[in-house]
């Protein structure tokens, strides 16, 4: 009954919502349970309609300058809902480590290179910071 509740209280907040179907890049590896505390950066790329292969061409390149410190989680795309849509999801200690951490990837040679031909490809991006809750695995 609580949770009835809860939900009839929540339909009254809600403006919109949407879903999608995400599948992972093979290149990247399975998101495994992790120990913290960490943040998470969840990076939403909007591709323009036709460019998901070259942009998961050159992600399989460029997954190697970011494993480095362990940050890279997962890596998605969608199949149901809004198409050409990617989701990266990065882990870091806090914001100083992350931006070391993104610093530290621009010094190495080649990842220049796969920034330069993955930016022409996007329409928009987003990050979030997210924390994650107590009883998740991704610590």
């Amino acid at each position: 009954q609580e949770y009835l509740d809860f939900r009839k209280e929540r339909s009254g907040m809600l403006l919109s919502r949407r879903n999608q179907l995400l599948l992972e890049f093979s290149f990247w590896n399975e998101p495994q349970p992790r120990q913290g505390p960490n943040i998470y950066e969840l990076r939403t790329y909007k591709l323009k309609p036709g460019t998901m292969i070259e942009w998961g061409n050159n992600w399989a390149r460029a997954i190697k300058y970011r494993q480095e410190n362990q940050e890279a989680v997962g890596g998605f795309f969608s199949q149901i809902g809004e198409l050409y849509v990617v989701h990266h999801l990065w882990a870091y200690r806090d914001l100083q480590s992350r931006e070391e951490t993104r610093n530290a990837a621009w010094r190495k040679r080649g990842w220049d290179e796969n920034v330069y031909y993955t930016v022409p490809l996007i329409r928009t991006m987003e990050s979030r910071i997210m924390i994650p809750l107590k009883i998740s695995p991704l610590q």
